[in-house]
């Protein structure tokens, strides 16, 4: 018996689960459900067995404490609104009429009524509804939810725990409602919230709870004396509590810092840190401390976020090491496996010795639990788990597959003039506006039109040899017309081909590069029913051939106005991949960027004047924590001016960003040198345009004025109301009016009177400046 387990035994444990299902039964069941094709009851039916279904994986890996409560049908953010009653007095009527529409109507919106803003979470590619809050907002508790399924995992005979949101973190992701001071800080309402938060853990011990986790995953980042406050009230009043059981604080995504010595003296039970990001301080922070003496220790040693295996030997020392600091050591994932596929094994297709590297989340909860029995029983107990966990460690370390000496080289050779456009932006942009010749407020889309069943059919018709490349090809072109046709008959300025041949805006490029590994089945929650595969990024990048050349120069073929060409930009590239984490992230970004510098000059040679290079990513990767900021940011930026500096000044430059607050990185914003860039602003009103004016930004701007992520159509009128709002930031001549995002997602008809409704919207403004103006 090890000193662990003569004390207590290390339980393993998750703290959440992807909730989409083998086969996404939950996206098919919702979407029907949006369709009037699945009934509520048949809905919640579905959801109930995929709960089932994970705690039952959950059970068999060897995991001691399911979570629950973890399961959303949209967004656990969302899911904490519901639960302290912060619903939007726009949305009461219908979360009272139908809770179930309503919850939809909030993700969503509906044609009548706006939906709530979504973000990223933290520094992942996860979206999350955003709370609005104001100085009237009144908290009550709701928790059906959570006592419901709680009650389902303990009627399966399962030690459950339930997991929420901290009210910490909740607030300091709320943001001011409409109509309510930009300056009013919703942490101000904490006094007003946790005796909602109080009510829901009283409930949930009375269904049966034992511990309940409270997620405060904001505290991993800088923090203020004031929020560090905030934190130490929550939890003496929590803890405090008499009628509550046993609380978990758990943090992830980083090192906690400065809120590290709030919540070790906190009246606490139990405390979840992460040891994979930043665990090296961690553990150096929690010795500094004193540990968690008498209390338990949640250790998160098997990394969350990406999918490769874990080394047990480097784990089982951090885990030793841990035992000295703290009551009870248990063994878990350093944050939800909501961040991971679901399972290795469907992975048939990939390389059989790249597979052995790959752990998704029902590998990772094995790996939790052999590392945990390790902890009780000693390494004698896990024996042979050791040698193989030690060989497939060395294969990778040695393989060929990981490495491109010709790529090496070409990156060790990249100078800083690389990165240096040939003329100043002052200069190209009169160079570009003689070339394009576009109209005040030119209008345009972000690249994607809607990828309709035919589309998808046609490809699933393509893998199974039901048609050949000749047929899909044709089918694509095709498309390529019909889009084409649209935007011309619509007057839209600068128009896209719709990328109809790609099936997302990663995969598409990553199959076509070297170093990259496609899954079949490899799905991750992005929003709401939003699924995408990050592949995987196993070795070295290289492009073989042209990825987009022949689709962007067809389309060109047919019109007379300039088509832009579409890529992913590097840090996209690796933020929504699983990326490699045996080099330098630097490293892996300017590889990538070498072959997308090749994709855009070879872009620009076939004529293509417009080339637009998507960073939705450049926000969402940044560092929690503003010391890493600089680093970072410095090998960001560089490496999307190495993707496009190679081009004449004539050639306009774009990029994308949507859905992140940009506010902290106006600065690398400009440090792009694009000539133009668009990014989401119809959710959150237009503060990106402020944002921009207030840095200084000197280029041209298209902030977003019709929101994709919702069905419903904008009116002309609020997309010039929109645009007005713009202009008070930007100037005309300065100013693009284009979507938020890509269409891909929506529906043909909501496209078509949308951006029909943006270009009469773009023209009314055009004539309101040229009157006045005369």
């Amino acid at each position: 018996m090890t000193a662990q387990s003569a004390a207590a035994a290390a339980r393993a444990t998750v703290y959440g689960y992807p909730r989409q299902g083998r086969n996404r039964e939950l996206k098919k069941a919702i979407e029907g459900y949006w369709k009037g094709r699945v009934d509520a009851d048949a809905l919640r039916r579905t959801a109930a067995d995929l709960r089932r279904s994970n705690w039952q994986q959950l059970a068999d890996a060897g995991i001691h404490d399911v979570p629950s409560g973890d399961f959303s049908y949209y967004d656990h953010v969302l899911d904490t609104s519901v639960m302290v009653g912060a619903v939007p007095a726009r949305h009461r009527a219908a979360v009272d009429a139908d809770a179930l529409a309503g919850y939809f109507a909030m993700a969503r919106g509906t044609q009548d009524v706006a939906p709530l803003e979504m973000t990223k979470w933290f520094d992942t590619n996860y979206h999350y509804l955003v709370p609005e809050l104001g100085p009237d907002t009144v908290f009550a508790a709701d928790s059906a939810k959570q006592v419901a399924e709680l009650k389902e995992a303990l009627a399966l005979g399962l030690t459950a725990r339930p997991v929420l949101l901290g009210p910490v973190t909740y607030l300091l992701l709320a943001k001011p409602a409409p109509g309510v001071a930009a300056d009013f800080e919703p942490l101000t309402l904490l006094d007003r919230l946790l005796p909602v938060y109080a009510e829901v853990l009283a409930d949930l011990r009375a269904a049966g709870a034992d511990w309940v986790q409270l997620d405060e995953p904001a505290l991993v980042e800088d923090r203020t004396p004031a929020e560090l406050n905030a934190a130490t009230r929550a939890y003496r009043d929590l803890g405090g509590a008499t009628d509550r059981p046993k609380l978990l604080v758990a943090s992830y995504f980083g090192r906690l810092g400065d809120a590290l010595p709030v919540l070790a003296k906190a009246p606490i039970e139990g405390l979840a840190l992460d040891f994979t990001e930043s665990g090296a301080a961690n553990l150096e922070n929690l010795a500094a401390v004193g540990g968690l003496t008498g209390k338990r220790l949640v250790a998160g040693v098997v990394n969350g976020r990406n999918i490769w295996i874990n080394d047990f030997e480097k784990s089982l020392a951090t885990l030793g090491t841990l035992l000295g600091l703290a009551g009870q050591v248990d063994v878990s994932a350093s944050c939800s496996l909501l961040h991971v596929p679901l399972d290795a094994t469907a992975e048939t297709d990939i390389e059989p010795e790249i597979a052995r590297w790959l752990a998704f989340a029902r590998q990772k909860s094995t790996e939790v639990a052999t590392l945990a029995r390790a902890l009780t029983e000693g390494t004698g107990a896990i024996t042979a788990e050791l040698a193989a966990n030690r060989a497939a460690l060395a294969s990778r370390a040695d393989s060929a597959l990981t490495r491109d000496p010709a790529v090496r080289a070409r990156t060790a050779a990249v100078t800083d003039a690389d990165g240096r456009r040939s003329q100043p932006y002052a200069q190209r942009t009169t160079a570009q506006r003689a070339h394009l010749k576009l109209p005040l407020l030119p209008t345009t889309t972000i690249g994607s039109f809607p990828q309709t069943t035919e589309l998808r059919t046609a490809r699933a018709d393509l893998r199974k040899g039901l048609i050949d490349t000749a047929g899909y090809e044709e089918r694509i072109e095709e498309e390529i017309r019909d889009v084409l046709s649209f935007q011309e008959k619509t007057g839209i300025d600068v128009l896209v081909h719709g990328e109809p041949e790609r099936n997302d805006m990663v995969q598409y490029f990553a199959e076509q590069l070297t170093g990259y590994v496609a899954t079949r089945h490899g799905w991750v929650q992005s929003y709401g029913t939003r699924y995408v595969r990050p592949p995987v990024l196993a070795g070295d990048i290289s492009r073989p051939e042209p990825m987009t050349v022949r689709w962007t120069s067809y389309a060109q073929s047919l019109t007379d106005r300039p088509v832009k060409g579409m890529l992913t930009g590097p840090v996209t590239m690796l933020a929504w991949s699983f990326v490699r984490d045996d080099q330098p992230l630097g490293d892996t970004a300017r590889q990538v960027a070498l072959a997308l510098r090749d994709e855009v000059n070879d872009l620009e040679a076939a004529g293509t004047s417009v080339i637009q290079v998507d960073e939705p990513a450049l926000r969402e990767t940044l560092p929690l924590r503003a010391t890493d900021h600089a680093d970072y940011l410095a090998w960001a930026t560089e490496s999307f001016r190495l993707t496009t500096a190679g081009v004449r000044p004539k050639t306009q430059i774009h990029t994308h960003m949507c859905y992140a607050e940009f506010g902290d990185i106006v600065q690398a914003i400009d440090d792009l040198d694009a000539d133009v860039i668009s990014l989401e602003a119809a959710r959150s009103h237009m503060q990106v345009a402020g944002e921009l004016a207030a840095h200084g930004y000197p280029r041209e701007a298209g902030p977003g004025v019709y929101d994709i992520h919702s069905p419903r159509i904008p009116s002309a009128e609020e997309a010039t109301a929109l645009l007005r709002k713009g202009l008070e930031a930007i100037p005309a001549e300065r100013l693009w009016v284009n979507p938020d995002c890509g269409l891909k997602t929506r529906g043909w008809p909501e496209t078509r009177a949308s951006l029909e409704n943006l270009v009469t919207a773009a023209r009314e403004i055009r004539t309101q400046l040229a009157a006045e103006g005369s």
